[in-house]
């Protein structure tokens, strides 16, 4: 994973029947690739790894490994409750020519940090030694997060266990982390409104992100992490305050109600003519209010900074402006 610096959470796209859009799949695919994202993640979250079928999960891994140029690292989301069906899609991606596995702590079950680094982690480490493993901390979704410290003893005793996508808000937590852990060892934020603090903190030197609205925006994103680590900083912060309306829009709340990711990705996908389809139930639609937001967001982005949307008109073949102005594009 070195010398990565951004990974894109690819989102499945559906058809109107439900099915994988598999056509519309490919050309996301290719879109990240023209814009040169370093790395590529399916069956993520974003993925909405827990509504696809094994069969479809392994199938979506295949897709990417098999698009992929030699240059773009696949971390296959691998991530599961149960050891062995994560075992079992580690076996899916190693097959498939994936480079690594993002391995999300084990959801609702929720196993101590010791259990989760003797019962999960090791046998991943163990099974996988020439798979780089990434552990993904996200107690907000989980229910459990694997500590610092049983983080630094896998690290130390698999040399394979070689990073952390860190989605715990908690930034003395990654320095801890940045501080105990062998040299060489990678951060990567996974939230995208921290990226920039992250990176930039000399405490924390997060390596990059494993972002969600890079579906949107590969190559903005791309050029603000590799702004921050050749040091240019001037440029990173400009980059980074370009993409604050995209990035604020990863989960939105409505009242009572907050629309978590994929929701709202998806339905600025959908708004700007990009193959995304409907989340599988039970995530839905956003209330007209969220849907106005995010297209206020895009708005402004398109307004005060075409280039980082682009990219999509040629891409896909849309007209954005016209888009923004179709009410029925974002119903």
């Amino acid at each position: 994973m070195k010398n990565r610096t951004c990974f894109t959470a690819m989102v499945t796209p559906f058809n109107a029947e439900g099915s994988i859009d598999w056509e519309g799949f490919k050309k996301n695919i290719k879109f990240q690739i023209q814009e040169e994202v370093k790395g590529l993640v399916p069956v993520g979250t974003t993925g909405e790894s827990p509504t696809l079928s094994p069969q479809e999960h392994s199938d979506v891994i295949s897709q990417v490994a098999g698009l992929a140029e030699e240059d773009i690292f696949v971390l296959a989301g691998a991530g599961s409750n149960s050891t062995e069906e994560m075992l079992h899609y580690g076996e899916a991606a190693k097959a498939a020519g994936c480079q690594g596995l993002l391995l999300v702590d084990c959801y609702y079950n929720g196993p101590s940090s010791l259990e989760l680094r003797e019962e999960y982690y090791k046998p991943a480490a163990e099974k996988f030694s020439d798979l780089a493993i990434c552990s993904y901390v996200i107690p907000g979704r989980t229910g459990c997060a694997l500590l610092p410290e049983d983080l630094k003893e896998l690290a130390e005793n698999y040399p394979n266990v070689e990073a952390v996508k860190e989605a715990t808000g908690d930034l003395e937590r990654m320095k801890e982390t940045r501080k105990i852990m062998p040299e060489g060892f990678q951060i990567f934020s996974g939230d995208d409104d921290k990226t920039f603090d992250m990176m930039a903190d000399e405490n924390i030197r997060a390596n990059g992100v494993i972002s969600v609205m890079a579906n949107v925006a590969p190559g903005a994103i791309q050029k603000m992490c590799d702004s921050i680590i050749r040091g240019d900083m001037k440029e990173a912060r400009e980059i980074k305050e370009t993409l604050d309306p995209l990035f604020g829009m990863v989960s939105v709340v409505c009242g009572r109600n907050k629309f978590r990711n994929p929701v709202p990705v998806k339905t600025i996908m959908r708004g700007l003519g990009m193959p995304a389809g409907n989340c599988r139930r039970p995530l839905g639609r956003m209330l007209p209010e969220g849907v106005d937001r995010v297209k206020r967001a895009i708005t402004q982005i398109w307004q005060e900074n075409p280039w980082v949307l682009k990219p999509i008109e040629e891409h896909y073949g849309v007209d954005i402006s016209e888009r923004l102005n179709t009410p029925d594009a974002w119903q």
